[in-house]
């Protein structure tokens, strides 16, 4: 039997979802169902987050997801702490709240896919077009959710 995972990716006023259909036999291609955002309401932040949390559960909710895969914050050396990076760890936390009370949630940097999928990194992998006619069949999957659905392909396999 299939099972429905939802990928989710935060930045300061967006998330990048994207749904798919993981079939049984690990040969065949993830089914990309919906690739899509969710954008953060513009003013109050505090009621733009109330909106967002809402808009995840609901939709993992009616979509009977089982399982969701965040990207994670990873740490970027010795840079200096930004609002933007307070804001998108905030919507992150977010997500991942809203993502918990319907389903199990798995956290997975970037950087932890690119050492243990595959021969290559993520972003040769993002790149590579027949990667993802490989991988994935169902709705076009936009260039900018890749990153995304990458989390998606290494998280089937763990």
């Amino acid at each position: 039997m299939s099972k429905r995972i939802i990928g989710l990716s935060a930045s300061t006023d967006n998330v990048i979802y994207v749904d798919v259909e993981v079939p049984d036999d690990d040969d065949e291609p993830l089914v990309i169902l919906e690739d899509g955002n969710w954008k953060l309401q513009k003013g109050d932040r505090s009621n733009a987050y109330q909106v967002l949390h809402q808009q995840c559960v609901d939709y993992i909710r009616e979509a009977s997801i089982e399982e969701a895969v965040v990207k994670a914050s990873a740490v970027m050396g010795r840079m200096s702490l930004k609002l933007g990076m307070l804001q998108t760890a905030e919507v992150r936390g977010i997500v991942i709240a809203a993502a918990a009370s319907e389903c199990s949630v798995t956290q997975l940097t970037k950087g932890l896919v690119s050492r243990t999928y595959g021969e290559r990194n993520v972003d040769d992998y993002i790149e590579d077009d027949d990667f993802w006619a490989e991988h994935t069949t169902g709705k076009k999957l936009r260039k900018m959710s890749r990153e995304v659905a990458m989390l998606l392909v290494a998280a089937r396999n763990r």
